[in-house]
């Protein structure tokens, strides 16, 4: 890939909001968003700090079942990169308010006809 082609800044402007949106929707517990921004296929993965969720099912069950308190975090490190018009990797690394851990996040974004979903999520704690 021409690196002309990675972080063109429209596209790049596209995933950065989708990205954003899903945080303010994680610490909100807005499921309805969540599963929005997830894609909707059973090819779609979410490994956690304690769970590893296989297909959109698997996800949907567990933000279903997840506590809605304490979700507020503050991200740092946040480095956003699309590749092409149609693909971006998301990390970040984030604390909890309240706990010294850090923990990390990558998301592997894809548009769809429909707009920019998450394909592929894992999240992990340091510490």
């Amino acid at each position: 890939m021409k690196s002309e082609h990675i972080d063109r800044p429209l596209i790049l402007a596209e995933v950065t909001a989708a990205f954003y949106r899903y945080e303010e929707a994680l610490i909100n517990n807005d499921i309805a968003v969540l599963d929005e921004l997830f894609w909707h296929d059973e090819r779609t993965v979410r490994l956690g700090a304690g769970e590893n969720l296989y297909g959109i099912d698997a996800i949907r069950e567990f933000r279903a079942a997840r506590p809605s308190a304490g979700l507020f975090r503050q991200l740092q490190n946040t480095v956003i990169t699309s590749y092409g018009d149609d693909f971006a990797v998301c990390s970040t690394e984030f604390t909890r308010e309240g706990s010294d851990k850090i923990g990390r996040q990558q998301q592997t974004w894809v548009r769809l006809p429909y707009g920019w979903r998450i394909v592929a999520a894992q999240v992990s704690l340091m510490n």
